[in-house]
């Protein structure tokens, strides 16, 4: 297997990030990182422009793996996949390195903020080297459900699941229904039978 060209883009979120982090000092770092032929930065990566600085890269350069340093990945890590596949590169190669949340936000020392940002940069760059192009797939589900333990929890969603038009199976280890409620004599507020 050839060595991989891996692409680091780091992202100043506007003054989120670039305010906290020396990102000159983590693109020089990144730079020297194995396998990395190009790092670079904008203001907002995941705007288009930043995309497109990305996906000319994959074209122009020749990259396999891409590794931007930005917010929360449960914001736009669809974004970057689907940036990379229109640019031909299979999405799961490319990786995000949280330095918004894990680092800028909750650090407020510069020099520890930039630390830290270089090795999460770092630890992203050396996982994506070792990634695996994945292929969505769809399996057959059955459109069924069950639930394991007939407490009182256990029949209430047994009922709710089987009111929605699913067939439900209850399983219970003891012989009867109803877990510790089946235990009481009364419940409160109004005394009636728990059974």
């Amino acid at each position: 297997m050839s060595e991989p060209k891996i692409g680091v883009y780091v992202c100043d979120c506007g003054i989120n990030i670039a305010a906290t982090i020396k990102v000159a000092d983590v693109l020089a770092f990144a730079q020297r990182l194995p396998n990395v032929v190009v790092a670079r930065e904008n203001k907002y990566m995941c705007s288009e422009p930043g995309q497109q600085m990305i996906q000319d890269d994959i074209r122009d350069l020749g990259l396999d793996r891409i590794v931007v340093a930005s917010c929360t990945p449960r914001m736009h890590e669809t974004t970057f996949q689907n940036a990379v596949a229109e640019a031909g590169l299979n999405p799961y190669y490319f990786a995000m390195a949280n330095i918004r949340e894990h680092v800028s936000w909750v650090v407020p020392d510069v020099g520890q903020a930039t630390a830290k940002a270089k090795r999460l940069i770092s630890s992203t760059v050396h996982r994506v080297t070792y990634q695996s192009a994945l292929e969505p797939r769809q399996e057959p589900v059955t459109q069924s459900a069950m639930i394991i333990g007939a407490g009182i929890a256990g029949i209430q969603a047994a009922l709710t699941i089987a009111e929605a038009g699913y067939p439900v199976y209850l399983v219970e280890r003891e012989p009867s229904i109803g877990g510790h409620m089946a235990e009481l004599d009364k419940t409160f507020p109004t005394l009636d039978c728990s059974t």
